[in-house]
């Protein structure tokens, strides 16, 4: 492996038509200011899943920008990368963490890295054409699909006894301002601003909700400016090992269609580098499953900032790694991060869920998949209202979800329908 970069030109300009390539980089003060918009690109999506979770957000960061350096030194420093939090997570952490705490939670994190570091090895060795046969588009999409909708109930929140909610019951006000905030972001504003709308509807969101008097900054005055991040142990409950492993079909999906899509950017096959890009994202998901980070996933919110500025140098992800190291070892940092309200989570994941159960659909699009095909149909209609209505199976002391059965029921009706169908001529050609 080398680390180091060729310089592009004469560092300062791209020429029409042209792009930086991953082994090549623009002046330093250049690729500082591009690593720092990869900072700000994957913040918000990065810090929303351990406030969603419950997680400490600055140990997410932390483990986030270490998963970003093990990628780019497992991947030769070839594949340009940020691993920020994976949003396929946020289901199964919820029930972990409800059943057995946070531990048992990240626990499953860590099983679920090293089960995606053993694909990826496998991949590496047998090249990923097994996995586009297994995981047609239309079950990836599927997939996606039903943990997007799954997740419906959480944004909507629940109220306990005493009248505390959550979600957007807990302040629907606050709910409807950051919601309405993110959806005119997305039509007023173009580039970086425009795919910030999360982030910047959240930060709208949070300011109403600090008018208002539902922000409580007493445990980020408190924190200290400079620390370490509050690292968790986990442990093992095979009860909740099922709701995790269908996440690693989830990240395979994104894996092979980040290398593809940084492919057809930069004109250059990565097909070779697949099976390493699934092992250090298992990898990454290991680390923060050691001590309590979320897992994580190859970012396409970066993917954005390299098509806008078609600099696809893996120097400016060094910068961001780095860069969200520094800000990790900040508690106050972190703890005025956690602060955010409810209602204002209630808004934004309102949003966000839908968001990737549509994610799905769109897989679906790019795919060009044919629902008249009954296969087809019957292989995405069964699992999204398994998933929807979150069925449940126990067995022993195992607990499947509706994500682990709506997966589970995906992969089973489409290879088991296509068998019979081809069997009995009756599938389409």
């Amino acid at each position: 492996m080398r680390i180091g970069w060729q310089l592009h030109g004469d560092g300062a300009r791209i020429t029409p038509g042209e792009v930086v390539a991953p082994d090549e980089r623009l002046s330093w003060p250049r690729t500082v200011g591009i690593g720092l918009q990869h900072i700000v690109a994957m913040f918000g999506a990065t810090f929303l899943v351990p406030i969603l979770t419950g997680f400490d957000p600055a140990t997410t960061l932390f483990f986030s920008a270490l998963g970003t350096i093990a990628f780019l030194l497992i991947t030769g420093n070839k594949l340009p990368s940020y691993l920020g939090s994976s949003f396929a997570f946020i289901a199964p952490i919820l029930a972990a963490t409800a059943s057995g705490g946070q531990s048992v939670a990240i626990g499953g994190i860590l099983a679920t890295g090293v089960l995606l570091a053993l694909v990826g090895v496998a991949v590496h060795f047998a090249g990923p054409r097994w996995i586009q046969i297994a995981m047609p588009p239309v079950v990836t999409g599927v997939i996606v699909a039903l943990i997007g909708l799954n997740l419906a109930p959480v944004a909507w929140g629940t109220c306990d006894d005493s009248g505390v909610c959550s979600g957007f019951q807990s302040s629907p006000v606050t709910a409807v301002v950051t919601l309405a905030s993110i959806i005119l972001i997305q039509v007023l504003f173009r580039g970086l601003i425009g795919r910030l709308a999360i982030l910047l509807g959240v930060a709208i969101g949070y300011a109403f909700a600090a008018v208002r008097g539902e922000v409580d900054f007493s445990t980020a005055e408190q924190a200290d400016w400079v620390g370490l991040p509050h690292f968790v142990a986990p442990s093992f409950d095979p009860g909740v090992l099922g709701l995790f492993l269908p996440v690693v079909l989830v990240l395979v999906a994104e894996n092979v269609g980040h290398v593809k899509s940084v492919a057809a950017m930069t004109g250059r096959s990565y097909d070779r580098l697949t099976g390493r890009a699934l092992i250090a994202d298992g990898v990454a998901t290991t680390f923060a499953g050691l001590g309590g980070g979320s897992g994580t996933t190859t970012y396409a919110e970066n993917i954005g900032v390299m098509a806008a500025s078609r600099v696809y140098s893996t120097a400016a992800y060094w910068v961001a790694a780095f860069g969200a190291l520094v800000l990790s070892l900040s508690p106050k940092f972190g703890a005025l991060i956690a602060t955010v309200p409810q209602g204002v989570l209630g808004g934004a994941t309102t949003m966000l869920y839908g968001m990737i159960g549509i994610l799905g659909a769109r897989i679906w699009v790019q795919g060009k998949v044919n629902f008249s095909d009954p296969v087809n149909l019957t292989t995405a209609a069964v699992p999204l209202i398994i998933g929807i209505a979150d069925f449940t199976w126990t067995a022993g002391d195992l607990q499947f979800g509706g994500i682990a059965l709506g997966t589970a029921a995906a992969l089973v009706i489409y290879h088991v329908m296509g068998a019979i169908g081809r069997w009995r001529g009756t599938a389409e050609a």
